[in-house]
């Protein structure tokens, strides 16, 4: 996500904490690495060089001394890219909610529906859809398999034309849930056809949010799309294929500019693949800062709040067996790729972990899904046996295309996370401060090699 930006503001804040001197020729070298990669990723011209100015502005003002001229031009830098990503808006659900999604052909409304209906389902919200798109061939279809697989009811009707109709036949059903996710028919642009559509269906549906969904590739393009359905009241933006271009920049800033709040963003293919858009956490990711809350958005929005609140009284009371690893690690596959997570915690966005090692770790996580998988219950209840029937080792390995020796590396690890989880269930909420968590940090970090 915006990978070669990130990577120079990285390096720009770098060279200023580092630099002895500020001088011209640094301050130079600076601004072009900065206009050069906002402009990349599609940041409007006139928008870059008003921004890299007032940093050349700064850097050379003889008025700032040292290192408050250094947190002086950080902060600048900070506070204008903040600027131009626009200002944070939050969706705050009522008691019966109806979501209008609106948007052109191809920029992913009907998958960013089965995003959002996971992301709230998670959540704990009653979620259903509903498909009115009645011009594109097998949009209901698409609409129903996708929400099926996430068991969430989608309403269609795939014969009937006639998008309002379709609405009345099921409005009494929808009444029962708490969010309504309403998809319609797109087009190649916004034409008189379509804007009377949407007009006629916003009557009707009386939404509390009206979404227009665009995919980030389209870029500054992005401006027009977004002035053209502010007719239409629009309450927020979602912006697609966040993962999958390098000009997101010039869709972000350009729903910024025309005031038109930026509420989620799509950060690949699965229902987990979807963030709630906080500006600064955002730019905190790309300056290296990292995002602990969207990582723990991520988390809530792979497992469900009962799943969470029934694994953490197991843990609490000390229980952890293999079936329990073994969830952890699919939640942790559904979470995505190692480098993304790993972007967002604290101090790791900028480490520079070589990706052989990130993809040694995901496809050890994968094999020792496979082995736990190939395990009878009674092995997976207690692994103490594997141990004492090595012959048992055997047969998983050969059964789940394993070797013995990583069946025996995640049994370790097993025993590591028990010992580990039964050390904290016996010490008592209030005696677990600083120095007890960083006793058991010593005991046990060294040990971990997960």
């Amino acid at each position: 996500m915006l990978e070669k930006l990130s990577s120079v503001l990285k390096k720009t804040t770098d060279k200023i904490a580092n630099a002895i001197f500020l001088d011209k020729n640094l301050v130079d070298s600076i601004v072009k690495d900065l206009q050069r990669a906002l402009i990349e990723a599609d940041v409007h011209v006139p928008l870059v060089l008003v921004l890299t100015q007032k940093i050349k502005k700064a850097a050379l003002d003889e008025r700032i001394k040292g290192l408050e001229k250094k947190e002086h031009i950080v902060k600048l830098l900070h506070d204008e890219l903040l600027g131009i990503l626009g200002e944070k808006r939050e969706i705050s659900l009522q008691k019966h909610n109806v979501f209008l999604m609106l948007g052109l052909y191809g920029q992913g409304k009907t998958t960013t529906i089965s995003k959002l209906a996971s992301y709230y389902a998670k959540r704990g919200t009653k979620v259903c859809a509903i498909g009115l798109d009645v011009y594109r061939p097998a949009a209901s279809e698409q609409l129903k398999q996708l929400c099926d697989k996430l068991n969430i009811p989608a309403f269609i009707d795939s014969k009937e034309k006639d998008p309002k109709k379709i609405w009345k036949k099921y409005e009494k059903e929808l009444e029962k849930y708490s969010l309504v996710l309403v998809d319609t028919a797109g087009r190649d642009s916004l034409n008189e056809a379509l804007l009377k559509e949407i007009k006629d269906i916003l009557k009707l549906t009386k939404p509390t949010e009206t979404l227009l969904v665009m995919s980030a590739d389209v870029g500054q393009t992005a401006k027009k799309q977004a002035e053209a359905f502010k007719a239409l009241n629009i309450s927020g933006v979602i912006i697609t294929k966040m993962d999958s271009t390098a000009k997101a920049g010039g869709a972000l800033t350009a729903c910024a500019e025309v005031k038109a709040p930026v509420v989620f963003i799509g950060t690949g293919e699965k229902p987990a693949d979807l963030e709630a858009f906080d500006p600064e956490a955002f730019l905190g990711r790309l300056l290296g800062m990292g995002d602990l809350k969207s990582l723990m958005e991520k988390i809530q929005s792979v497992v469900h709040k009962d799943d969470i609140e029934k694994t953490q009284k197991r843990l609490e009371q000390g229980k952890f067996t293999l079936k329990d690893l073994q969830s952890q690690l699919e939640s942790m596959e559904s979470l995505g790729s190692m480098d993304s997570l790993l972007s967002m915690i604290p101090g790791l966005g900028k480490a520079k972990i070589p990706n052989e090692a990130m993809v040694a770790q995901q496809e050890k996580i994968k094999r020792w899904k496979h082995a736990i998988k190939s395990m009878t219950e009674e092995e997976i209840e207690n692994p103490k046996i594997l141990e004492e029937e090595t012959s048992r080792i055997q047969r998983i390995a050969k059964g789940s295309g394993t070797t013995t020796s990583e069946i025996r590396a995640l049994i370790k690890q097993y025993k590591m996370l028990k010992e580990m989880i039964t050390s904290q269930s016996q010490i008592s909420p209030d005696k677990m401060d600083q120095k007890t968590m960083m006793k058991l940090a010593k005991k046990f970090g060294r040990k971990m090699k997960l």
